[in-house]
């Protein structure tokens, strides 16, 4: 007969059948990338297996990806002599530019229906003499808010690149200090 389980064994057991899980989904999430001619890269492989940027840094799942990196990286580069093949990032990259693109224009329209309602709000509201100004006050004020919005969607641009550089800095800072620390450990 077989001695009942602890609390702390079965919480053991859970963590490691979810880490062998999300182990399980970076490897297969990697290999979905390579199969569709997809950039393989930390970020986008953390985001697609829905995991930490830590796990994609972590020894046995690092390596894969690094693997993947390399493979996609001399395919990339024997095609690019060939010339029959853009580089494997600019797939993804014009892929983001056409969302931006598309999400940008229903912006635009969005704010275009909005200022055509409120001008025909503040057209009932003002006589006829009114409208000339109003209308020149508005069309200023449109093109304050446009460059406000242009403004603000390059800060955002710099910013996720700031974001993205911070957070690939910080994953090989954890995997240098978890490396120092293992050998202080072992020594």
């Amino acid at each position: 007969m077989t001695e009942p389980r602890t609390p702390a064994q079965v919480l053991r057991e859970a963590r490691q059948k979810d880490s062998r899980d999300k182990r399980a989904r970076v490897l297969s999430v990697v290999g979905q990338l390579i199969a569709d001619d997809e950039p393989v890269t930390f970020t986008g492989v953390a985001r697609a297996a829905n995991v930490s940027h830590w796990l994609v840094y972590a020894e046995g799942v690092r390596e894969h990806i690094e693997a993947a990196r390399r493979r996609q990286g001399r395919a990339a580069a024997s095609g690019a002599r060939a010339g029959a093949k853009e580089p494997a990032g600019w797939k993804l990259e014009k892929q983001l530019l056409r969302e931006d693109n598309r999400r940008l224009r229903e912006e635009v329209e969005r704010l275009k229906g909005a200022v055509r309602r409120s001008l025909g709000q503040q057209l009932d509201q003002f006589g006829a003499a009114d409208l000339g100004t109003r209308v020149d006050e508005l069309t200023t004020e449109n093109q304050r808010l446009q460059a406000a919005r242009d403004n603000a969607l390059a800060q955002v641009r710099e910013l996720t690149a700031q974001l993205s550089e911070a957070q690939d800095d910080l994953a090989s800072a954890r995997l240098t200090l978890r490396r120092m620390i293992r050998t202080e450990n072992t020594s």
